[in-house]
């Protein structure tokens, strides 16, 4: 039987585990695994668990209808197949982040297909179209940003994607944009910001003697490099390394991390709460 994904978040409250298993037990779902968080600060409990039916497929929205009418006022449930859902990238020039997700999909490793990539540049045609996905180039020259977002926004609805991944997209997004994809668009930045922010970030850690690179990957908000974290990760450098092998070992981080982030996101691991997320490894 097709795994599915089952997900609560809601007001803590005596007996949520109890009620929603007896829900779920009630319509023969066999709990493969299962995790529970409460965050103490704000009394919200949080569940994610994986299913699969013992007789007949159940219905979705039947089952979230039944949770919900079971659970405390304010709860948000959400029933989705374990399935592999499409991906848009976009990238500008850089193709590192780009290359590691194309080769992660290629070899089965990704919870998710990349179905098209779309850049402002050409630059990276050669290496999308080797893995035999689609590539759009939508240049920004002599346009301004409403038509420029009008043109990438046909890219990406061409492909109806469940997520997403600006992979070194190196574009500020306007408001409008933002709120079309809210919740399932995600950027990779490398951590310096906004100490070390503009193009040359690891010029300026190098001449300040920085200890630790790394990257953030998080969803995308109208506030500029400020939507709640996935994913992050640092790696030590020292006096030894240059400017040059410090923008590597970003590079490294950076690929690393955003892949990381792509695979919880689609495999329905991260609760947004606020500002912050829950992630359930």
């Amino acid at each position: 039987m097709p795994r599915q994904i089952v997900l609560v978040d809601c007001p803590d409250a005596v007996g949520l585990i109890h009620r929603i298993t007896g829900v779920l037990g009630a319509r023969r779902l066999n709990i493969e695994t299962n995790q529970e968080f409460v965050d103490a600060e704000t009394r919200h409990f949080f569940f994610r668990a994986e299913v699969t039916a013992a007789d007949s497929p159940v219905v979705d929205g039947e089952l979230g209808a039944a949770l919900l009418a079971d659970l405390p006022d304010g709860s948000r449930v959400r029933v989705v197949r374990d399935e592999r859902r499409p991906i848009v990238v976009l990238a500008s020039r850089e193709p590192h982040c780009l290359g590691e997700l194309l080769l992660l999909d290629a070899v089965g490793e990704l919870p998710g297909r990349i179905v098209g990539v779309a850049s402002n540049h050409d630059l990276l045609r050669g290496l999308v179209e080797r893995f035999g996905v689609p590539f759009a180039h939508v240049p920004h020259e002599g346009l301004d940003r409403v038509a420029h977002e009008r043109a990438i926004t046909a890219a990406i609805d061409a492909h109806a994607p469940a997520l997403v991944v600006l992979a070194r997209y190196m574009r500020i997004l306007s408001p409008p944009f933002v709120d079309r994809y809210a919740g399932r668009m995600i950027n990779i930045h490398h951590s310096f910001l906004p100490a070390f922010a503009g193009a040359a970030a690891y010029r300026q850690a190098f001449e300040r003697g920085v200890k630790l690179i790394g990257a953030t990957a998080h969803f995308v908000t109208a506030d500029l490099d400020d939507g709640p974290i996935v994913a992050q990760d640092v790696i030590p450098v020292d006096h030894t390394f240059t400017p040059e092998r410090m923008a590597r070992a970003g590079s490294d981080v950076e690929k690393l991390v955003l892949a990381r982030a792509v695979r919880l996101v689609l495999e329905e691991r991260v609760f947004v709460h606020g500002r912050r997320t829950v992630v359930m490894r």
